[in-house]
């Protein structure tokens, strides 16, 4: 039987399950609170302080209705503020206010400070006066457990940092002090969205002062994390696989008389029609009321608890309560972590090299110039500027961060730090006083600088650094690209290993790999490698015994000329020192500067050691221990075998036809169709 319209009890039944089904849609994303400072309850100033954390609270309340920010205070006494999240509606924005505060006055009613975060706003309020001071502490983690892995191997910290930095310095120099972004970061079009923002009561340099610390402290907990956010008072930032926000943006201030904007749980005239008919059945009403009760307990808890999709720790210390979390879940809080690059902003680089001055400028390499800087705390840096007509891209770029970051040798040169921001792709390296080894080495004036203690130094310090890339560090790495301008010296003349942008990583068990794209310099690559795309650590053995053999002689391995006639002309350093050795003349090979200055017995020897090093086939040439135990003994050594004669051909054509200068420190970069296997 059907009930009149005139049940006025009815009528006010249905018409509270309309606004509880209206309201129930519109319940903002609960993250987290945290309350602090708890004050006794008995205490005969406790009505007051309820008091004043009522009308605070109401008054932050009422100006949502008309604000994404505001901060009010019940002065002196209570000081309160709410920030909307920058891209939420008016609506959305005020909806989420009004429940932020009726929940932090629930859960820190006896708290003379508290802080509650929704997906849409926090509201914030506190006994002390915190207007103007940036604050990140209490500090909470949350990351998102949507996804069928946490972690993935893939996600690189480098992806959050490129997205999130420049992200940050443009949140930090806005009016709204927020900022959105997606990048892409994978080859395969996935995409990565960051948001940034900070309450309006601090200011520019706070802000960014703000985000940074907490991008800094994101290494502690989401490493490889597909999704997380970090929540503090004064600002947050948050990194998500899938798109989070808003395209337009909230207005700052919506006036009296600006039209209302379009709700997103707008009151639907229609579907309260067929609310009203279909629950005019008693027992239909009945069961959808208890039903819609139901549901609004659960997501009330869900509000209480927090979302199920999210895991959160709050972190008041990290150096001491966070510790033993991190190594529970897989990551250490050590020192260790610390070793980790720095990512610099483009404007501390810009301030540091005076805009990449040409006074600046230490020299220029086939990846690009690099320009000497002093950071703000005096520190000497060296800045490598990917240029934009380089070959080396996003990936090789990533690739020498994330290899140098896990290297750790005196003779491998440290970075510091990197940059990416829009075009620019920057690495900070420490200062090295003497630049390259070959500002030296292949300079009529500098070479005399070189005399036998320091090319023997050098000559030991290389060995080493390659022997630990292949054989004592926790990867094995193959360089690809060991050269005279790929090794930097510092005041002392101790030799360094740079450039790692076309180094690879091999497996423990791994002997060799192949590649269809050969990057290199010619004159230091193995013919396995320029000719049929093979590498191996052999290959940088080869490289090597080039080096000892321009180090010894003074001269480039590359155009070698000697006068005379026919295959004379076209003679390599290599064949030329195999020639004078096969003719026992090899003194003739040395640098005139070395031959009255140096033992000629140990000179010789490690003239030999160069030739077992430049053997053509690789399983001939010696690992890089055993040439460090032939460089340190006066053991026997085996007779060489003929070193690749027929590259000096080879070299000569690929010079002919490539537009490389010597200025470019000969790089090149060249396809073999006729490999098919894939790079590893």
């Amino acid at each position: 039987m059907f009930l009149s319209f005139n049940n006025k009890p009815l009528l006010l039944i249905l018409i509270s399950i309309a606004m509880l089904m209206k309201h129930s849609n519109c319940i903002p994303t609960y993250n987290y609170h945290a309350c602090r400072d708890p004050i006794l309850q008995n205490a005969s100033n406790s009505d007051i302080f309820q008091s004043d954390l009522t009308s605070l609270l109401g008054n932050l309340s009422l100006a949502a209705s008309s604000k994404s920010f505001y901060n009010a205070s019940i002065s002196p006494r209570l000081y309160g503020l709410f920030l909307c999240r920058g891209d939420v509606s008016a609506e959305t924005c005020k909806n989420c206010t009004i429940t932020a505060s009726q929940e932090i006055k629930s859960k820190c009613a006896w708290n003379s400070s508290g802080v509650i975060w929704y997906d849409e706003c926090m509201v914030r309020y506190s006994k002390e006066n915190f207007f103007g001071v940036a604050q990140t502490s209490p500090l909470v983690f949350v990351w998102n457990t949507n996804y069928e892995n946490r972690t993935s191997p893939t996600e690189t910290r480098l992806n959050a940092q490129a997205l999130m930095y420049p992200l940050i310095q443009n949140a930090s120099s806005s009016k709204r002090l927020f900022e959105s972004r997606e990048s892409t970061v994978y080859d395969d079009g996935s995409r990565r969205y960051g948001l940034a923002q900070c309450t309006r009561d601090i200011d520019l340099s706070s802000c960014e002062s703000c985000l940074t610390l907490l991008m800094n402290k994101s290494d502690l907990c989401c490493k490889r994390k597909v999704g997380w956010r970090l929540l503090a008072p004064s600002c947050y930032i948050r990194y998500e696989k899938d798109i989070f926000y808003e395209d337009n943006l909230a207005p700052l201030v919506v006036s009296p008389n600006t039209p209302k904007p379009k709700l997103p749980c707008k009151d639907n005239r229609k579907r309260v029609k067929k609310l009203l008919i279909l629950y005019m059945l008693i027992p239909i009403t009945s069961c959808g009321l208890f039903y819609l009760i139901w549901s609004s307990n659960q997501l009330r808890k869900r509000q209480q608890q927090g979302e199920g999709f999210t895991d959160v720790i709050q972190v008041n210390n990290f150096r001491s309560s966070s510790r033993s979390y991190f190594k529970d879940q897989g990551m250490d809080a050590t020192h260790e972590d610390n070793k980790e690059v720095q990512y610099f902003s483009l404007s501390t680089i810009k301030v540091a090299t005076n805009s990449f001055s040409d006074d600046n400028k230490l020299g220029e390499g086939g990846f690009g110039p690099v320009f000497k800087g002093k950071l703000s705390n005096g520190k000497d840096i060296a800045v490598k500027r990917l240029s934009f007509k380089s070959r080396q891209g996003v990936e090789e770029f990533k690739n020498e961060v994330t290899l140098i970051a896990k290297l750790q040798h005196k003779n491998l040169v440290r970075l510091l730090g990197c940059c990416i921001d829009r075009n620019e792709k920057l690495l900070v390296y420490e200062y090295m006083a003497n630049t390259g080894l070959d500002a030296f080495l292949f300079d009529q004036n500098k070479r005399e600088k070189l005399d036998w203690p320091k090319r023997e130094k050098i000559i030991n310090g290389i060995a080493r650094g390659l022997s630990y890339l292949h054989e004592d560090s926790r990867l094995k790495i193959i360089h690809r690209d060991l050269k005279a301008s790929n090794v930097l010296l510092d005041e002392d003349m101790n030799p360094k290993i740079s450039d790692f942008g076309t180094a690879r990583i091999f497996c423990s068990d791994q002997i060799e790999a192949t590649t269809e794209k050969v990057v290199g310099t010619y004159g230091y690559m193995a013919p396995e490698y320029a000719l049929e795309g093979s590498f191996s650590v052999k290959s940088d053995v080869y490289s090597f015994g080039v080096l000892i053999l321009e180090i010894l002689s003074g001269r480039k391995n590359i155009s070698f000329y000697r006068p005379g006639c026919g295959r004379d002309q076209t003679l390599t350093l290599i064949s030329y020192a195999w020639r004078l050795w096969n003719d026992g003349k090899e003194l003739e090979f040395l640098d005139h500067i070395l031959v009255n200055a140096c033992p000629i017995d140990v000179a010789l020897r490690w003239i030999h050691i160069g030739l077992l090093c430049v053997q053509e086939r690789p399983k001939d040439r010696p690992t890089m221990s055993s040439v460090i135990l032939m460089l340190a003994s006066s053991t026997s050594l085996p007779q060489p075998l003929a070193p690749p004669f027929s590259l000096s051909n080879y070299y000569d054509n690929i010079s002919d036809q490539s537009s490389t200068t010597e200025e470019e420190d000969d790089d090149m970069e060249f396809q073999l169709s006729s490999i098919k296997s894939n790079d590893t």
